[in-house]
């Protein structure tokens, strides 16, 4: 049985730092496969600047070309809005019965994990990983890289570099996609 672990965000866009951490979890974990989920929209957070939900999915194909055990996942786009991880991992479980997943999730919504929805049938259910963020422990250990798709989004705005910041592939389609 294959392990696959479910990364879900918006990846608006996606940057180096999730992929590094992606591989870090699969580094660190026995996980088979990292899928980065796409996600149309994140029940807990408000709808902000979010470009289209198949260019992002996109852009984060792209991203990830070459990359071993780790792909973009467009899953949540085609089950009902708004997202909830519960309904996404029971749905996926009976499309894909020759898989193991586990959910992966930041130090931040850990701390708020209680108010997800079905959260204990999810621990239930599921084995989870939880990933360390800007001033939260996570169950495994990563360094952080110092970027966030809301800097990126900056920078571009700004007309400033986001070299090194994400895949050298994508940094055209990026600043094409995201300048104001």
């Amino acid at each position: 049985m294959k392990r696959t672990g479910i990364f879900g965000g918006s990846f608006n866009p996606i940057h180096c730092g999730h992929i590094a951490l992606a591989k870090e979890i699969l580094r660190q974990t026995e996980l088979d496969e990292v899928w980065l989920m796409v996600s149309p929209q994140n029940p807990l957070k408000e709808e902000n600047e979010l470009l289209d939900d198949s260019l992002r999915y996109q852009l984060a194909q792209k991203a990830l070309e070459g990359v071993e055990g780790i792909e973009a996942s467009d899953y949540e786009f085609h089950l009902p809005t708004p997202s909830y991880t519960w309904t996404t991992l029971q749905r996926i479980q009976q499309d894909y019965p020759d898989r193991e997943f586990t959910l992966l999730i930041g130090g931040d919504n850990w701390e708020r994990f209680q108010r997800w929805y079905h959260w204990k049938d999810i621990l239930r259910n599921y084995n989870v990983v939880v990933y360390p963020r800007e001033g939260q422990a996570g169950t495994i250990h990563a360094d952080l890289l110092p970027v966030s798709s809301t800097e990126v989004r900056e920078r571009v705005s700004k007309g400033e570099s986001i070299e090194g910041l994400v895949p050298a592939v994508i940094i055209d389609d990026v600043k094409r996609l995201y300048a104001r």
